[in-house]
């Protein structure tokens, strides 16, 4: 698909709202039950990107962000401040933070992924846009290196060790991230005056796959 790796301005992004959505086929039974299915592996978040435009030149920078991508053409990268790291938001990520697989002594490359567990399930979420240079990586109890352990693919989220983690081994890692989006809207609707009587413009955005 068509995307730019270049992140929406984050002044913007963080008076913005969103979360993620997931979508469920609830069909009733003659007796009153349900039965529940979802054709979603992964779920999906949308967000609004008006919500963070305080002034004239805050949604000038929009209009010109939205320019650049060619309105829905291009894909981006957006931060979603309540959901960016490995960890819990307050803390600092560690090289522990995120169990992404476990060596067997060929396998060399291995997806950046995030683990949100609760009760007895959990759900792993692929992490496609690490943020460059957050990433920190270990197998078993070893911090290793970038450039001279294993290497990264920024674009793709995929970690390539020079040598295969031996059997058995843990492999860990830390980062930040951002989310693949695009803009969910053909235009840009907003007025000055509008705008001065405090009427905040409409701007979706939604997460897209990678």
């Amino acid at each position: 698909m068509s995307f730019h790796e270049v992140r929406f301005p984050t002044d913007l992004s963080i008076g913005s709202g969103g979360g993620p959505e997931r979508r469920t086929e609830i069909v009733t039974l003659s007796n009153g039950f349900e039965e529940r299915n979802s054709p979603w592996a992964h779920s999906r978040r949308r967000y609004d990107a008006g919500l963070g435009v305080r002034s004239l030149d805050d949604l000038s920078d929009v209009i010109e962000f939205f320019e650049a991508r060619h309105g829905q053409l291009f894909g981006f990268r957006w931060k979603d401040w309540s959901d960016f790291k490995s960890c819990k938001p307050s803390k600092t990520p560690t090289a522990f933070d995120q169990a992404i697989g476990v060596g067997d002594g060929t396998k060399k490359t291995f997806q950046i992924s995030k683990t949100y567990a609760h009760g007895p399930t959990k759900y792993v979420r692929p992490i496609s846009k690490p943020v460059n240079g957050t990433v920190i990586v270990a197998v078993g109890s070893q911090l290793l290196s970038e450039f001279q352990d294993y290497s990264i693919d920024y674009s793709s989220g995929t970690i390539t060790f020079d040598a295969a983690p031996a059997e058995g081994a843990a492999v860990t890692c830390g980062f930040e991230f951002d989310v693949p989006v695009r803009f969910d809207t053909e235009r840009i609707s907003t007025s000055l005056t509008s705008f001065a009587a405090g009427e905040i413009p409409n701007i979706p955005v939604i997460e897209v796959r990678v």
